[in-house]
């Protein structure tokens, strides 16, 4: 697809929604988390502000945040952890987080694991967590934020934060009106990787309908071609791939709506339209020849390992989300109508609705100390966007870096035309139905929905028999 034309797609279908943010908050707080989180926090203000007046805390606590040369940051520390690992990835992070150092004397340290949800489960329940954590999963923040394991944001980190990130992007962070979550990367997920000159080469047109696409994978095979690249690995979170094609394809078949009470838990897994969903998935990886799995089967082969052979034509095309780019051999060329370029394609309609699934990081804090909201300001702004996005973009020897930020005042400069055309649907769209499993409790969507889909794509379980599984963990 030419790049104007993606822009011009993207553009008509891409919106952020308060009904994901909604879903969300309904992860809910106890009343109890606030006040605890408030408490902690007036007991690092002065005696004279600690007392009667809560302007006077508030006014104490945006003294103790970031204003520049309040504090002298020189020999504090703040540790960060997500899932976030690869050299490009994590090393970029880090890259970024030095810059900040620089500037401000905190040593800050990032550790990114594969296995990062089930640490992160370990060491709250030990009672050690890190300072900040990256949540993929709103719902795991909320989750975390009704326990009191997480804080909620000083109002004038909020404050700022807000100026960089729009209302719903804000949401996403947002459990019962209490703000925890601090944006700090977007993604895209109704994409397909595939390069043009070999479509081209074999007459290949992209598809715009999922007919068309289940009709060119069968075309694909009996050419004698492979058309798909899959794999679900993931470490700890092995299973998420699979779940991100179930959302997409239920957006697809039954829309916005039924996707919304789908999330919530109003339909259960075992509804006729998720098990359809489920089916259509199943039989088009279990056609013979439909996949390349480079791992030796689907749940064996890690999600990150489908770009090289997609670059080396093991297969045609590779549904993943933006972030995809990290994991496309450096030096690969892409969008500019050279062969061996890589593109991609809008993953294909189902009726006339064309829409878009999104995903992201969020920044939780665990711990009530200066340093720490200047940092999660900090990850909340432009200037880290732009720091990541140049070390990230570097990391990647100049080609697409795989990071992408909605926040405002990002230096599209720094991105590479395909990249901007995704930048420009994340600044204008209005609405966008967030990745379900990360707004799901987090036993569902990062527990069961992983693992009891990883069986059903194994051939261990029916989709009927996943379905009831996952329905019975739901709180």
């Amino acid at each position: 697809m030419k790049l104007s034309n993606l822009r011009v797609l993207l553009a008509l279908l891409f919106s952020l929604s308060l009904i994901a943010a909604a879903c969300a908050g309904d992860e809910g707080t106890d009343t109890a988390t606030e006040d605890e989180s408030t408490e902690s926090t007036e007991d690092d203000s002065t005696e004279d502000d600690s007392n009667e007046d809560g302007e006077m805390e508030d006014d104490s606590m945006e003294d103790d945040s970031m204003e520049e040369g309040d504090h002298d940051f020189s020999g504090t520390t703040v540790t960060i952890t997500g899932s976030e690992r690869s050299e490009e990835e994590a090393g970029a992070f880090q890259d970024a987080l030095d810059q900040f150092s620089e500037e401000t004397g905190i040593e800050i340290t990032f550790a990114g694991s594969a296995d990062w949800e089930a640490e992160i489960n370990i060491q709250v329940e030990a009672d050690n967590p890190p300072d900040i954590s990256m949540f993929p999963q709103p719902g795991k923040l909320a989750d975390f934020a009704a326990a009191g394991h997480v804080l909620p944001l000083p109002d004038d980190v909020t404050a700022s934060v807000s100026e960089n990130w729009s209302e719903s992007w804000m949401g996403f962070g947002n459990a019962d009106g209490v703000q925890y979550g601090v944006p700090a990367k977007s993604d895209l997920k109704s994409l397909v990787w595939y390069q043009p000159a070999r479509f081209a080469e074999l007459g290949y047109e992209v598809p715009e309908t999922w007919d068309a696409l289940k009709d060119l994978t069968t075309q694909a095979i009996a050419d004698g071609v492979t058309p798909w690249c899959v794999g679900i690995e993931s470490g700890q979170a092995t299973g998420w791939p699979f779940t991100d094609w179930v959302e997409d394809l239920m957006l697809r078949f039954h829309g916005a709506d039924v996707y919304d009470q789908w999330v919530a838990g109003e339909i259960p897994f075992s509804d006729e339209r998720v098990i359809q969903v489920f089916n259509e998935i199943g039989e088009l990886w279990g056609t013979d020849g439909a996949v390349f799995a480079s791992g030796g089967s689907i749940a064996a082969t890690a999600f990150g390992d489908n770009g090289q052979p997609l670059v080396e034509g093991d297969c045609l095309m590779h549904r993943q989300a933006s972030f995809f780019a990290a994991f496309i051999p450096e030096g690969t060329p892409f969008a500019d109508g050279s062969e061996g370029a890589v593109d991609v394609f809008y993953f294909p309609q189902v009726d006339d609705t064309r829409p878009v699934l999104g995903a992201g990081l969020l920044a939780g804090a665990f711990a009530d100390r200066p340093e720490v909201w200047a940092v999660m300001e900090y990850i909340g702004s432009p200037e880290y966007a732009n720091a990541r996005q140049a070390a990230q973009a570097e990391r990647k020897g100049g080609g697409l870096s795989g990071f992408l930020s909605a926040v405002k005042g990002a230096d599209p400069s720094l991105y590479q035309p395909l990249e901007q055309s995704m930048l420009e649907v994340l600044a204008t769209g209005e609405v966008v139905r967030f990745d379900g499993s990360d707004l799901m409790p987090s036993d569902v969507g990062a527990g069961t929905f992983w693992t009891e889909g990883t069986s059903f794509v194994n051939g261990d379980k029916t989709a009927e028999e996943a379905a009831e599984a996952i329905d019975a963990s739901w709180p």
